[in-house]
């Protein structure tokens, strides 16, 4: 019998606030359908759009297997039930982008809502944009009227924004207006969504992106029929328009998994990888950034899309065991994440921190890993080396890091990384100078569980490499294509 407090479990819960168009396009209801399976490690602060009733529909399916969804998460971490949700959702203003900041326009319920949730906790509020953020953008400015710059300043601090591409004429003016918000979304020409990072996550047919790349399968209209559209939360996922689930990533993003770090957007997560427009930080927005992944077709492929397409078979195992977890009021009938732990880590999402001397080998040990379903376990080691680049061609800078087993007999479960020597990780890629604190590497475990479908937990260790001899300097050289003449 799967014991539930041995189910994963994450201690801190990101406060969250979603505003949605739904209605618009069918692809917010399949967002919210996902979401609110995922609603337990959350802390859902607020729902609004400019049609609530289609929201209300969805809360009621979930209402119908709530009691199954919480036979299936730790103690720690049980669902809401449906009449929470149901009291969080307000409209938002019922006009097009600015037209809601002119002064004869009343605040609507869901910007006032907002400003309530700002101002009731010190800690970050996640405002994941699926539409317009006129919401945003009418709060901040009511806000304003009534606060010192102080007050203000620290009360837009508390803002954490990832909108899916700007959707109205707000996004623009909050950022312009409020440059120290932080506020993650992909810039394009207007409505050429097939540019934007998110689209990774299933438009790869519908916008003829990294063809070869990403596997179709686990979006295609016949996967979701079989594995999602199924039950009454399932049966409440509408048929897709144009791509499924654009919105999705804000909230894969958020998912606390081993993979990704909120406060990190350059990590990368199952909702993409971000980089700050300005590397100061005085402008606090991220947009997207690149990675170079191996396609089904054995092919490389270098672009923002690869950064949540590369995770698609991960996240959609995922999200149809959550499917199952809302048929079955018996934990054995459905499978659940296995446990990472690395070093003696914890067993949350946690990051494992080290720092070691270039040149050196560390090793990983992954043996307490385990599985609550007492499923078979794959232990998969990368060197994530797109994160530790500062420019486009990841391989001129990062230094491949190949993990080798300690015990062949076991793959994964213990191995040895060897970093890279001075000369290649702890030196200024310009001036050659020797640098006492280099390249900082992230490693991470895949973990994999058997079960059907097989369902996936990280552990990312992240490492500082130092140079405290200095060694390995060189001459300097101007530009990036001297670097790639360096022996």
């Amino acid at each position: 019998m799967v014991n539930q407090s041995q189910l994963r479990v994450v201690r801190t819960k990101p406060r969250v606030f979603i505003v949605s168009d739904i209605s618009n396009e069918p692809d917010d209801a399949e967002s919210l359908v996902r979401y609110l399976l995922y609603s337990n490690e959350f802390d859902t602060r607020g729902l609004v759009a400019f049609h609530p009733e289609d929201m209300q529909k969805i809360v009621t399916a979930y209402s119908q297997v709530v009691d199954n969804l919480n036979r299936h998460a730790h103690p720690d971490n049980q669902y809401s039930p449906g009449d929470y949700f149901l009291g969080l959702i307000k409209s938002g203003p019922p006009m097009f982008g600015k037209e809601a900041l002119d002064p004869s326009v009343e605040l609507s319920e869901g910007s006032q809502l907002l400003i309530d949730r700002l101002e009731e906790s010190t800690d970050p509020l996640w405002v994941l944009c699926w539409g317009g953020t006129n919401v945003i953008a009418q709060a901040l400015q009511a806000a304003q009227q009534s606060m010192s710059v102080e007050d203000h300043k620290n009360f837009r601090s508390k803002l954490r924004i990832y909108a899916i591409s700007d959707q109205d004429d707000t996004g623009v003016w909050i950022r312009a207006n409020y440059p120290d918000i932080f506020y993650m979304n992909s810039i394009h020409g207007w409505n050429q969504y097939g540019l934007a990072l998110w689209t990774g996550i299933s438009g790869d047919k519908y916008y003829g992106f990294d063809k070869g790349g990403p596997d179709f399968t686990k979006v295609s209209a016949d996967w979701i029929r079989e594995h999602i559209q199924i039950g009454p939360l399932g049966q409440a996922y509408p048929d897709f328009m144009f791509i499924p689930e654009g919105d999705t990533p804000t909230f894969l993003y958020l998912i606390q998994n081993g993979l990704g770090s909120p406060e990190h957007p350059d990590w990368g997560s199952w909702g993409g990888r971000y980089l700050a427009t300005d590397p100061s930080a005085a402008v606090r927005h991220y947009n997207d950034a690149t990675d170079m992944v191996v396609g089904q077709n054995g092919e490389k492929f270098l672009s923002n899309h690869a950064t949540i397409w590369r995770w698609r078979d991960a996240f959609q195992n995922d999200f149809a065991a959550r499917i199952q977890w809302s048929l079955h009021d018996d934990i054995s009938k459905a499978n659940h994440a296995p446990i990472a732990i690395v070093n003696g880590s914890t067993p949350g999402p946690e990051p494992v921190f080290l720092e070691a001397e270039a040149g050196t080998s560390i090793d990983l040990d992954a043996l307490e890993s385990f599985d609550p379903d007492g499923d078979e376990l794959t232990f998969r080691w990368f060197h994530y080396k797109d994160v530790t680049a500062s420019q486009w061609n990841v391989d001129a800078e990062v230094v491949t890091v190949e993990f080798v087993d300690l015990e062949p007999a076991k793959p994964g479960r213990r191995v040895r990384a060897v970093l890279p020597p001075p000369e290649k990780c702890a030196v200024d890629m310009f001036t050659g100078k020797a640098q006492i604190k280099g390249q900082v590497m992230h490693f991470v475990l895949e973990l994999s569980d058997s079960g059907t479908p097989s369902m996936t937990t990280y552990k990312r260790v992240v490492v500082q490499t130092t140079n405290k001899e200095l060694k390995g300097g060189r001459k300097a050289v101007e530009s990036i294509a001297q670097v790639h003449t360096l022996e």
